[in-house]
């Protein structure tokens, strides 16, 4: 990738993007970053706009602020945004902007709600408004998901009233909200800088320096925060570095002063300040074009005081260059379409379907098993980006009434089409099917894989800007091993990655051996990712599965 590097021998942490967190999305974002994809969690821009909101004044119009909420996993919500108020205005436009980040591997529910500032409260902050002493005007929800999917990326809703008693059976008019959605221009903007120096100063005393940058933006502190470094040159004077990437929203903007500061690097963390300069993106551009150097500095005591020591040392820009990443709403503006496919493993080391013990029981309860939850977790985020809804779903590893074992069978128990409706018709169709097959085996992949892949060709041979997701949910370990490999292979060049999610505790070991060997070095290749979700799944980012690789590029 050649972005900000760590040094050489791994022995300082890399600064900045690439530093490996704690945080779930940071990781996904590395991941993604490794395969060459950029802008997965982009910055939305959020602009709101009402009509015939209903008139609460008496001798004057509603006095409208809108109040955006997010709703989280667990059901809590909080409140994230207001707008300003507009005054005596039933269709307001409001100025005020909500940035919000995208991810793609979540569903981020938005909760609207539109109030009418009473006249009393109309000189207050709007941050210090008591919403409880406003009148409602309604409220609309919708997942972002829905918004940057639909058509110039504009959503109208219906605002409604909140149920406020058992008696309220319907909802009354309230208007329409409409949201539109705008990705920050800056944050698809990188710069690419090729740094060098001459005449560094040496710091050691038997050898040259091992010299590295390190690039920090100014905060309003004054404090300087590292965005970037490089990696270390060993033994080097006029060292010329790697490239390093910097995102325009990542320093604030071009013209945003940066600090650029070179350091010899020491194994026990201390490292010295050779010296430093202090330059925007758009000095550092000048400094490219006109091809001058630009010398270092060394803050120096001189009595109670700093003063900056000018070096005969100097930083040259070798290449300045910027790009526009195109990111996965990009795909979406140009009509790329995620296309969502299942395969569910219905043979008998699941166990009996009717007993609790069972991987495929169906609790009355309501609650979930294994299979139906990683339906719903993976599906509920694609659902977004498929506009017909209609899944392909199947079932492998069990005999159908009165016919032998089948290694895939519509779900649905059609037997001319494998298509469902929506998640919930995915539901349906395995509970269906868990009732009118005999679970048998042994456990093969080849087939289901060969028909996803049959879906993908045919659609790549219409010319459809589409991309598909087969997910395969199984307990067992894959007998068919090396045909499995053969039909990964074979299905590399396709607009296909296949996502195989292992319940229960059988040893998957072998899945990865299967991995690494269908992996291919050259072109593109297929993302066969086994996840291991014992008993109890876990909710894991749909875009770290490799859902959205490099070959949309070749799609899109």
């Amino acid at each position: 990738m050649g972005n900000c590097c760590s040094d050489a021998g791994g022995r300082m942490a890399a600064v900045g993007g690439t530093a490996a967190t704690g945080n779930q999305n940071d990781a996904v974002d590395l991941y993604l970053k490794s395969r060459g994809i950029h802008g997965i969690f982009s910055q939305i821009e959020l602009s709101f706009s009402a009509t015939d909101l209903r008139d609460r004044d008496v001798f004057s119009k509603s006095d409208p602020m809108l109040v955006v909420y997010i709703k989280e996993r667990d059901g809590s919500v909080t409140e994230v945004f207001r707008t300003e108020v507009v005054l005596n205005s039933l269709n307001p436009t409001w100025i005020t902007k909500y940035t919000i980040t995208y991810h793609f591997e979540a569903v981020q529910t938005l909760l609207f709600h539109v109030f009418d500032v009473d006249t009393q409260f109309q000189n207050v902050e709007v941050k210090m408004l008591k919403l409880e002493e406003q009148q409602s005007l309604g409220e609309a929800s919708c997942a972002l998901s829905e918004i940057v999917t639909k058509p110039n990326r504009l959503l109208t809703l219906d605002l409604v009233r909140r149920v406020e008693s058992v008696s309220s059976t319907h909802s009354q008019h309230r208007g329409k909200l409409t949201v539109h959605a705008e990705e920050c221009f800056s944050s698809k903007t990188t710069a690419e800088i090729t740094l060098s120096c001459l005449d560094l100063e040496s710091k050691d005393l038997f050898s040259k320096s091992d010299p590295f940058l390190v690039i920090s933006k100014l905060v309003e502190s004054g404090i300087s925060s590292p965005v970037c470094k490089t990696e270390v040159l060993k033994n080097d004077h006029n060292p010329t570095w790697k490239p390093v990437f910097l995102n325009i929203q990542q320093v604030g903007s071009k013209d945003s002063p940066l600090v650029i500061e070179c350091f010899n690097f020491n194994s026990n963390g201390k490292h010295d300040l050779i010296g430093k300069v202090q330059k925007s993106l758009e000095d550092l551009e000048k400094l490219h074009s006109g091809k001058e150097g630009e010398n270092l500095f060394l803050p120096t005591l001189v009595g109670n005081d700093y003063e900056n020591k000018i070096l005969k040392s100097k930083l040259f820009v070798d290449k300045f260059s910027e790009t526009i990443q195109h990111t996965f709403l990009d795909y979406l503006a140009g009509g790329f379409e995620l296309n969502f496919m299942v395969a569910i493993d219905f043979t008998a080391s699941n166990g009996n379907p009717r007993l609790p013990d069972s991987l495929h029981y169906i609790d009355p309860s309501g609650r979930q098993n294994a299979y139906q939850k990683a339906i719903y977790e993976v599906g509920e985020v694609l659902q977004f980006y498929d506009t017909d809804k209609c899944f392909p779903s199947w079932g492998f590893g069990a005999r159908p009434i009165d016919g032998p074992v089948s290694h895939c069978f519509n779900l649905n128990g059609s037997s001319n089409n494998c298509m469902v409706e929506g998640i919930r018709g995915i539901m349906m169709a395995y509970t269906s099917a868990l009732f009118n097959v005999s679970l048998a085996g042994p456990t093969l992949f080849g087939h289901v894989i060969n028909k996803a892949a049959l879906i993908a060709s045919q659609s790549l041979t219409n010319e459809a800007q589409k991309y598909f997701v087969l997910l395969i949910i199984t307990d067992g370990v894959v007998t068919d091993l090396q045909e499995t490999k053969d039909a990964l292979v074979k299905a590399s060049d396709l607009p296909l990655s296949i996502l195989i999610v292992g319940v229960g505790g059988a040893d998957f070991k072998e899945m990865e051996v299967a991995q690494h060997s269908t992996n291919r070095s050259n072109g593109f290749h297929i993302d066969f990712l086994l996840l291991y979700w014992h008993h109890i799944l876990v909710s894991y980012p749909v875009s770290a599965m490799g859902v959205v690789d490099g070959r949309n590029n070749r799609q899109c």
